[in-house]
């Protein structure tokens, strides 16, 4: 089974007066892993991963996992300028611990292809767990090309892709490839293209909606899938609007799931995108579906103990 799949959400960081917030944190992995999500991704672009000190990511994890009580798989987002920082960073953990890395290219520094080939390749040698490739050139400054996917995936440690350009349709060619949508507004077109799934933020609310869009398209229910998504789309757009993850954030405190808190540089919604999110979100917290309890609630998911030794790609 390829766990790489589904619809898995790039967890929000809850902070309560300026630390991380546990209460609120394991209460929001226990909505989302019982709402049927496929896997969760920790200290993302999303989690405020940048504004995490290793010490604070490190207790974020060990919450998380407790939370989760392998329920489901673990992603850990990391980011960064330098190769030899994110290889001291990979060296941390140990298999049995995560089912993989979520990795963008160097942020800012705009490297070539060539440069990004070699970042990732030394990442890989530093680490046995699987590696999803994170491309997201708003963010980045750069694309990784086709090309340099299709290379970089000539080593199975590199399992996935979260793709976040417009490069969906090529990449899902690649056979052994999980193409993950980390485009929410194109959500429901990828998936008919034939994404493994996404790492959509705007799962966060109503995790079920989406995990029964994800049902849908992949069970060829493809007009109850557009309907669905077509009453989704309005509040997608919205936390979408301003900086993710202040829209979610604020969307998941008007609920009273978390404290609409953020750390600087990021601040919170608009009160003017607040008054236009809190409508939007009456309308989706109300969507009704005839559709009987699937059966994600008994999947269970178990780190193994010891993973192969994969082929490393040459530098």
């Amino acid at each position: 089974m390829n766990i790489f799949e589904g619809i898995w959400v790039p967890l929000v960081t809850p902070f309560n007066h300026g630390k991380i917030d546990i209460r609120a944190t394991q209460e929001l992995v226990h909505y989302l892993v019982n709402s049927g999500v496929y896997g969760l991704v920790i200290a993302g672009t999303t989690g405020e991963g940048c504004a995490l000190d290793k010490n604070e990511q490190q207790l974020l994890l060990s919450v998380v996992q407790e939370a989760v009580e392998e329920r489901c798989p673990l992603l850990l987002g990391l980011n960064g300028s330098s190769t030899r920082e994110l290889v001291d960073k990979v060296k941390r953990f140990k298999p049995g611990s995560l089912a993989g890395f979520l990795i963008s290219p160097p942020v800012y520094v705009r490297p070539a292809q060539e440069g990004i080939r070699l970042h990732f390749n030394a990442i890989a040698a530093a680490t046995e767990l699987p590696i999803v490739l994170y491309n997201i050139p708003a963010r980045t400054g750069i694309n990784m090309s086709v090309n340099l996917i299709a290379e970089l995936t000539q080593n199975p440690q590199f399992i996935g892709v979260k793709e976040c350009g417009h490069q969906i349709k090529d990449l899902i060619a690649f056979d052994k490839l999980s193409v993950l949508n980390g485009n929410d507004e194109t959500l429901f077109n990828d998936l008919r293209l034939g994404a493994s799934g996404a790492i959509s933020a705007a799962a966060h609310i109503r995790p079920d909606l989406f995990v029964l869009l994800y049902d849908l398209v992949k069970s060829g229910r493809i007009n109850h899938a557009h309907n669905l998504f077509e009453q989704l789309l309005p509040f997608i757009k919205l936390l979408f609007s301003e900086s993710n993850p202040a829209p979610v954030k604020a969307a998941l405190a008007m609920q009273g799931l978390i404290a609409d808190s953020l750390r600087l540089p990021m601040t919170s919604m608009s009160t003017a995108g607040q008054i236009a999110l809190r409508k939007e979100l009456d309308v989706v917290l109300n969507i009704s579906v005839d559709q009987s309890q699937p059966d994600f609630l008994k999947r269970t998911y178990k780190y193994p103990q010891t993973q192969p030794m994969v082929a490393k790609a040459a530098t």
